[in-house]
Parts: structure tokens; sequence; C-alpha cells
């Protein structure tokens, strides 16, 4: 086997199929291994290394064999050694493949044709390309069946069936990314831990406004049902995240909190409604009743 490829086609293809394994089997991410890890590309350049060395090796003891023969069994060996290296089986392939007369036999199929002593050959299709067309006839055979007569799915229902799939892998996965949300895919949040996170958040940012209870002072009143610019959770999040009315509302707090952070104390802005203030503040706005809000039940 050794004989039948040569040693400048064997190294770079033990090599690569080295490099091919490397890179399957290490993640890298979205780079090649040998550049995100520097110690791969040592690996790769020692294994190379190795490689020409036992080609040398191997050349240099069958050297000092070829001098311990005597002249026949060396002539022998020599020969043997350059026909390995002619791939007499790539060649008959080829000459399959073609199937062309040899020039010695092209007499049998020369045409009577004849423009200034240029002659025609009756040359038959060669077999590559009657294969080709054979299996291109296959090919459509089962395409036919395939897609027009068992109605298969299509380029474009594949395409909706992979958007579909990926859709709903989003979805799934905006479900555990919390940080991901924004004002239109937040939702009023009732685990215990947001509100105390968002509990947190406002008693740090919110309370100089809007007092700790939520009755109001500088800012609206929280706990009544009244909202200059909408009480449901979209419409606080985009709020909180936006802020309030030009020239006169709260600042817009997505600077300085993330959007999970929005949503939680956003969230627990909605637990002061049905709640009694000390010293509740005038209602303001238009009159909305959020049926989701979650009644506090707990001390503020």
């Amino acid at each position: 086997m050794r004989n039948l490829i040569p040693s400048w086609v064997r190294v770079p293809l033990v090599f690569f199929i080295i490099f091919g394994a490397v890179e399957y089997f290490i993640d890298s991410g979205e780079k090649p291994a040998f550049i995100e890890y520097p110690s791969v590309l040592l690996f790769l350049f020692l294994v190379l290394l190795i490689l020409i060395a036992i080609e040398a090796i191997i050349n240099a003891l069958e050297n000092v064999m070829l001098q311990k023969l005597d002249a026949e069994a060396k002539a022998r060996f020599l020969a043997e050694k350059e026909q390995s290296y002619q791939f007499t089986w790539l060649k008959r392939m080829y000459k399959k493949l073609i199937g062309t007369k040899p020039i010695e036999e092209e007499g049998e199929i020369i045409l009577d044709h004849n423009y200034d002593g240029i002659k025609e050959l009756d040359n038959s299709l060669p077999p590559w390309w009657l294969y080709g067309f054979y299996a291109t006839i296959v090919f459509a055979a089962i395409y036919l069946l395939r897609f027009h007569v068992f109605d298969g799915a299509g380029q474009f229902d594949e395409l909706k069936t992979e958007l579909a799939e990926a859709r709903a892998a989003i979805e799934e996965y905006k479900k555990t990314a919390k940080d991901l949300v924004d004002v239109n895919t937040v939702e009023q949040l009732t685990e215990a831990s947001d509100l105390s996170a968002g509990k947190a958040i406002f008693q740090t940012n919110c309370v100089a406004c809007h007092m700790q209870d939520g009755g109001g002072g500088i800012g609206p009143n929280l706990t009544d049902k009244y909202w200059i610019l909408g009480g449901d959770i979209k419409s606080i999040f985009h709020t909180i995240s936006e802020g309030g009315r030009s020239g006169k509302g709260m600042i817009a707090w997505k600077q300085q909190l993330k959007p999970l952070e929005i949503a939680q104390v956003a969230s627990y802005v909605l637990t002061f409604q049905g709640t009694t203030p000390a010293n509740p503040k005038d209602p303001e706005g238009e009159l909305m009743i959020n049926e989701n809000a979650a009644t506090n039940t707990t001390e503020n």
C-alpha cells in the first residue's frame, strides 16, 4: 500500500486527516481551533515535522538496504518502485471512462468525410458522459415521483418549517433568558425573588418621588387606578425605560437599569394597586382598571 502512494501525497493526506480530526473534536466556536488555541497550532506543526521525519527515516533505511543488494536485486527493486509511482490503476480507470480508441486502431472508425485532408472519426459517446446522463434520468424520475406525484415538501415548505422551528426555539429561549425582555415581550413577574429585587430597586431609586408606600409625592400616586401614561405592565415598563412626559416626567432609566431590572421594578409597582398609603396624592391621569395587577398583601 505504501508503494502505491508516494510520500509527497501520503504526508499531506495523513496531516489533513489529523487536522480535520482536531477541528472536529476541539470546540473552538466560530474560529478554527489552531487560531483560537495556539497550543493546537504547535501540536499540528509537531505532527507535520514527525510525519516528514518518519518518511525521511524510512527512505534512509531503504537506501541502506538497497546498497546491500546485489545488482540484479537492486535493479528489480528500483523497477518495482518506479512502476508503483505511475498510478497504473488510475490511468486504466481514466482510459475506461474516456472510451477512446488507441491511435493504432483509429483506422477502424474513420468516416468517408474528407475536407482538405481532415478526416472525421466515428467515436462513440464517452462512458463518463453516458453514466452522467443515465444518472440525470434516474434523478429526474425520483424527483418527479417525490415532488409531483407524492407531493413532497419543496424548498419553500422546508423554509417555512425551519422558520417556524426557529421562532419556536427563540420563544422558548426567551422564557429562560429574562434579560432579553423588551416592551413587546415583557410580562408581569410574580415570583418572590423578582418582586424582592424590584422592591430593592424601587427603594433605591423611586421612593424620593413616589414614597416608600407608593402614595406619591413629586411623582404620581401608584396605589390608585388612575394613570397618566398607562397602568399595564407594558406601559409601566415603557415609562420606566424611556422616561415620563417631556419636561415634567421622570428620567429614562434604561441607561442605569437592565431590561430585567426594569421588568422587576415595573412588576413591583403593580403590587401597590389596592393598598392604602399614609398620605395618598390626589389621582392624576385617566381611570384604568388593570385586571392582571397583583394585589399586594404584604407590608411594603
